[in-house]
């Protein structure tokens, strides 16, 4: 069933493991991993971020995407994920990763999505507070979750560019929680965006702590968001190198650490990267395995935008020739068929993992099944509670 994010977050809080949420970029992506969290009988929480909208709305230059791609693009992807999810027995959450404006929100939200992330980390902390608090009461009443950041995290993915990171200070997040009335919060303390964190990164899990701790100590029910949470596996690294890919200085978090952080107050641990390689690697062993697929009528201009960028990863830079089964998972020959196994495949690899080490796994029970319209009554409730 669709539910909002906050019930997810609640059962990890209380059972301390860490809920793995996963960007997606079409719909056999999304088939994929709800087929996955069923199996292990995990809470789901599948996102699309900004420019993902704009590319499921069919915009090839999706960091510059317009509202209307946005609008049409969380329509493509909230329809898929109740096609797959409204029925399954598992909870499953959409939410918005790195929203940048209120009509972002509101475009995801008409589309079908729970839950909605508004990142005014990169401006002045006022501004951030005011535009947050916008977004939550724009959001609660329709029951959906409200996630927001607060600093800075070095590294790029998609609309998120810096070169360096500025660490949350818990004082600072208790006053964000207090003034904003979010559910939750992305916190900075040494996680990075992108697959170039370098080697041997440490996490500072004395923030998380301590922000938690402060939390606790001021009552607010509130949730801890790590993002830049990619483990970028070795095994990929290497296996995409050795077949002609161009990855430089690509390490992630070491994922003992997210575990650990997950019993230290991190309820939502936020992965992109691992499923973008696991798919790119898939798909480059195709090729290498079906040669003739090189110059397949369906799929061989996919290959030779694949091989013209062996520094990119990201399957959204070089399947143009397939969009409408990315959009609306139609497989028109059995050659773009084995595409879309490979891109589902790589989901699955990537996942599965995952959903065991941070704690997920057979926990879906452990989840409220609240609905959006009982989450806005609750909501309702809470800020009467509050006067």
């Amino acid at each position: 069933m669709l539910v909002p994010m906050r019930p997810i977050l609640e059962a990890a809080d209380k059972y301390h493991y860490g809920q793995g949420a996963f960007n997606m970029n079409s719909v056999g992506q999304i088939e994929a991993a709800v087929r996955i969290h069923e199996l292990l009988r995990s809470g789901a929480i599948l996102q699309g971020a900004e420019a993902s909208n704009a590319f499921m709305g069919g915009e090839l230059d999706f960091m510059h995407g317009s509202l209307e791609a946005k609008q049409k693009g969380a329509k493509n992807i909230g329809d898929a994920v109740k096609k797959y999810g409204a029925d399954s027995p598992v909870p499953i959450a959409l939410h918005l990763d790195h929203g940048k404006s209120l009509e972002s929100v509101k475009a995801c939200i008409a589309g079908g999505y729970t839950s909605v992330m508004i990142d005014g980390s990169s401006l002045p902390y006022e501004d951030n507070v005011e535009l947050t608090r916008e977004v939550v009461q724009y959001a609660h009443p329709f029951g959906v979750t409200v996630e927001g950041e607060l600093g800075v995290l070095a590294g790029v993915e998609d609309h998120v560019f810096s070169a360096t990171s500025t660490y949350t200070n818990p004082l600072q997040a208790i006053d964000f929680f207090k003034k904003t009335g979010c559910d939750a919060l992305a916190i900075s303390y040494g996680t990075c965006h992108g697959p170039n964190k370098g080697k041997d990164t440490k996490i500072r899990r004395e923030i998380a702590i301590a922000t938690k701790e402060c939390m606790m100590h001021e009552g607010i029910h509130g949730f801890l968001v790590s993002h830049g949470s990619s483990t970028v596996p070795q095994e990929y690294v290497q296996q995409i190198n050795a077949m002609g890919g161009k990855l430089e200085n690509a390490f992630g978090i070491d994922v003992n650490q997210l575990v650990d952080v997950a019993k230290c107050g991190i309820n939502k641990i936020n992965v992109d990267t691992d499923i973008r390689m696991a798919c790119t690697r898939n798909l480059m062993e195709l090729f290498r395995r079906e040669p003739a697929l090189k110059t397949s009528s369906s799929v061989g201009a996919l290959y030779e935008a694949m091989v013209s960028q062996p520094a990119n990863v990201d399957p959204r830079n070089y399947v143009a020739s397939i969009m409408d089964t990315i959009l609306y998972g139609t497989i028109p020959d059995a050659d773009v068929g084995k595409v879309v196994q490979c891109m589902k495949d790589g989901v699955i690899e990537s996942i599965a993992p995952l959903l065991v080490q941070f704690g997920s796994y057979r926990k879906s029970q452990l989840i409220e099944p609240v609905t959006l319209e009982m989450m806005a009554d609750r909501y309702k409730k809470e800020e009467k509670g509050a006067l």
